[in-house]
Formats: structure tokens, C-alpha cells, sequence
């Protein structure tokens, strides 16, 4: 009875109960799916169907990531003004118009236009689907929602790397414009099932309108998202930092990045919802982003180790590794929901959420270079300053949440978690 009872809370974990909860979560496989095919299969689109140069590649998609972090305030403040559903529909368009456009693409110019175009789209669209999925559901339930949804888009991150591999497979110009089209199609059908889901009413303004860019002048929200944005670190860490200190100070085989990848991927579908519990208030989601931030300096800890160990034993020195930064990514993400669902005023939510942004935009601009020069290039005693600097965080996340849900977030605006009541 007790192994049934665990299997039944496994499955709990994994698929989301029905209603609106189970329907955002499918329309996150089904975008995943696009997205996951385009990040496994762009570099050899860019270069195969498109000719481009690998320079020309990285200075565009630097120069995307640098106008979308211009404009992630401002767009987020795009869903304050036309509502969520709507922004998140029109982002989706977008989409498929512009990879629908891609093999059309001649040159270094039209390409840039593109990738620019597609980076504020996608900033515009992270920012309507966060609101609309806290708008849209009762204070108790965002963050279980959103533990689903990125479980889900883990499944379709998973089938996009599959379905890439058969492009790469093929390797002629054909089927690298039949994968964009087809990316194309996808975002048109979630745009469809994003358009089937429950409208929200129309958008209050406030009574005395403010710039979409006062909320940078709130002091302890953005102190919270700079502290919150240096937890995503764990992304660069697992991704980046992480292979290179296994190509270059371990004696591991180097398939087993791929191994650890895949267990990331395993362990965020099975674990995400079930380790979001309790994040669903702000003292919760600051002890969650709190453990993340000491599980990371835990993996800063324990993965040197692996640098003076031989065989099985650098396997598993790596393995713990991984582990704790998966936990630590799991906590982290429940703790930045709980964050983003519970401060922000409900009127000014768009604008909140893309400030909050700002902070995991910063650290993708810093962390590369810091860590890889911290950890990989000292050799290994760079790990234990890293680790300091995530203890520090962790101890101070906490009160600087407590700070900022005691203070007003605008001048006269109350803050609100309530939800809305839908349109049928």
C-alpha cells in the first residue's frame, strides 16, 4: 500500500490535476517543443541555411539579449496596459510570422533584424504568460501552476532536442527550413490554445498613472530581484562553467555532460512541483531562494573535489555536484514565483515582473565570464570566494523580502495578490 501510495503522489507530482492548471501546463509542452528544437538546432541553421559566420552569430544574439534587457521593463509594462492574454497571443504571432521568415533571411542585416525582433517578443511573451498564470489563479495555487508548467516545458524541451536530432540527421537545407516552418506552426497552435483559455476582465489603471519605469525606483523590490537574479547563477554553472571544468580539470569521460543534462532535465520534471511546496507566500519563497542559494554554495564546495580524485570517484564527486545544483535550481524557481506572484501591486504586475528579470539578465551578462574566471581559471580555490559570495546571499534574501513586503511598492498603490474573476 505504501509503494502504491508513492507512486500515486509521483504521478501527482508530474501531471497536473485538470482545469485551467492542466491547460497551461499543456500549452507549455506544446511552445517547448518549438523552442526546444530551435535552441538544439539554431547554431547549424545559422550556419548551414544561413551562411553565416560564427562571429556574425554570437554578435547577434548578443546584441538581441542586450535590447531585450533594455527592454524588459517596458514591455513587461505592455501587459499592464493591454492585458496579459492579449500580449501573450500577439507575441505568439510574432513568433511564427518572424521563423516563418527566417530561410527568407539574406545576410548579416536581415538576420539581426530578425533575432532582435524574436528577443523582444520572447521578453514580452515570458513576462504575459508569468502574469497571466498569477492573475488567473487564487493566491494557493500560482506557484504549484507554474512548478507544472516548467515540468512540462522540460517534457517538451525533451521532445524539441529529439525531434532536432533527426534534422541534424537529414543535414541538408530542406530540412532546416522545414524545422523553422514547422516551429512556425507549432507557435501558431499555442497561440490557439493560449487563445482558448479564460479570459481575464479588462485591465484597471491605476487612478494616477505612472511611469512603467517607476518601479526601478523601488529600492527593496529591485534589491530583492538583484538578490533573487544572482541565484540564477545556477544556470550558467550547470551549463557552462560546470562542462568546462570537466573537460579541463577532471578525468571524466566527456559524455558525461550529456549524462548530467539529461538527469537535470529527468530530475526538474519529477521534482519541480513537489519542491515548490511552500513557496506560495513571500517569508516562503524567501526561504526557498534562501536554500538555493546555500545549496549552491554547497556545490561550490564540493565540486572541487572532483579535481583531485581518479576514476569512479571523480564520477561521483561530479554526480554530487550535479545534484545539489538541481536541488538548488529547484528551490531557486519556486522562490522567484512565490516572489513574482506575491510583492508586485496587481495593477502594475507586468512591469514588476519584468523588472524582476532584470536581475537573472544581469547575471547572464556577468556570471559566464566571473565564475568561468573564478572557478575553471584559478584551478579550483577560486570555488570557495564563490561559495562566500551565495552564503552572503542567502542570509541576506530573507530580510531584504521582509523589507520590501512591508514597504508600498508605488507611492498611494497597496499591494494586492488577489486574483480576478474570469470572464466565461
Amino acid at each position: 500500500m505504501g509503494a502504491r501510495e508513492s507512486i500515486r503522489t509521483a504521478v501527482r507530482d508530474v501531471v497536473p490535476p485538470a482545469g485551467l492548471t492542466r491547460a497551461l501546463a499543456v500549452q507549455a509542452i506544446v511552445y517547448a517543443v518549438g523552442n526546444g528544437l530551435f535552441k538544439a538546432g539554431s547554431a547549424v541553421f545559422f550556419t548551414r541555411a544561413l551562411g553565416l559566420g560564427p562571429a556574425q552569430v554570437g554578435l547577434g544574439l548578443s546584441l538581441a539579449a542586450g535590447v531585450s534587457l533594455l527592454g524588459s521593463v517596458p514591455l513587461g509594462g505592455l501587459t499592464d496596459r493591454y492585458g496579459p492574454q492579449r500580449v501573450w497571443i500577439v507575441c505568439l504571432l510574432l513568433d511564427a510570422a518572424l521563423f516563418a521568415a527566417y530561410p527568407l533571411v539574406g545576410g548579416f542585416a536581415g538576420f539581426l533584424a530578425v533575432v532582435i525582433a524574436l528577443g523582444v517578443a520572447g521578453t514580452a511573451l515570458g513576462s504575459a504568460r508569468q502574469v497571466y498564470s498569477i492573475n488567473v489563479l487564487r493566491p494557493e495555487e500560482r506557484v504549484t501552476a507554474l512548478a507544472y508548467q516548467r515540468s512540462s516545458m522540460n517534457v517538451g524541451f525533451g521532445l524539441g532536442a529529439l525531434i532536432s536530432g533527426l534534422v541534424l540527421a537529414v543535414d541538408t537545407i530542406w530540412a532546416y527550413r522545414g524545422m523553422v516552418w514547422f516551429i512556425a506552426v507549432v507557435f501558431l497552435v499555442t497561440a490557439v490554445f493560449v487563445h482558448r483559455l479564460p479570459r481575464l476582465p479588462e485591465v484597471t489603471r491605476p487612478a494616477e498613472p505612472t511611469s512603467r519605469l517607476a518601479v526601478l525606483r523601488d529600492r527593496p523590490f529591485m534589491t530583492v530581484a538583484l538578490l533573487s537574479g544572482l541565484l540564477t547563477a545556477h544556470q550558467t554553472l550547470y551549463l557552462t562553467v560546470l562542462p568546462l571544468w570537466i573537460l579541463t580539470r577532471t578525468d571524466a569521460p566527456k559524455t558525461i555532460i550529456a549524462a548530467l543534462v539529461l538527469l537535470n532535465t529527468v530530475l526538474i520534471v519529477l521534482l519541480q512541483v513537489r519542491a515548490s511546496r511552500g513557496a506560495d507566500t513571500a517569508p516562503g519563497a524567501a526561504r526557498a531562494s534562501r536554500r538555493g542559494a546555500l545549496l549552491i554554495a554547497l556545490f561550490c564546495v564540493v565540486l572541487p573535489v572532483s579535481g583531485v580524485t581518479r576514476g569512479w570517484l571523480t564520477v561521483a564527486a561530479l554526480v554530487a555536484a550535479a545534484m545539489l545544483l538541481i536541488l538548488a535550481e529547484l528551490t531557486e524557481a519556486a522562490g522567484a514565483w512565490g516572489l513574482t506572484a506575491t510583492l508586485p501591486p496587481a495593477d502594475r504586475r507586468g512591469a514588476y515582473v519584468g523588472a524582476f528579470g532584470l536581475g537573472s539578465q544581469v547575471q547572464f551578462l556577468v556570471a559566464p565570464a566571473g565564475l568561468t574566471a573564478l572557478g575553471v581559471s584559478t584551478g579550483g580555490w577560486g570555488w570557495y570566494p564563490a561559495a562566500t559570495l551565495f552564503v552572503l546571499v542567502g542570509l541576506v534574501i530573507v530580510p531584504a523580502v521582509t523589507r520590501a513586503e512591508r514597504t508600498p511598492r508605488l507611492p498611494g498603490v497597496p499591494r494586492s495578490t488577489g486574483s480576478v474573476t474570469l470572464i466565461p
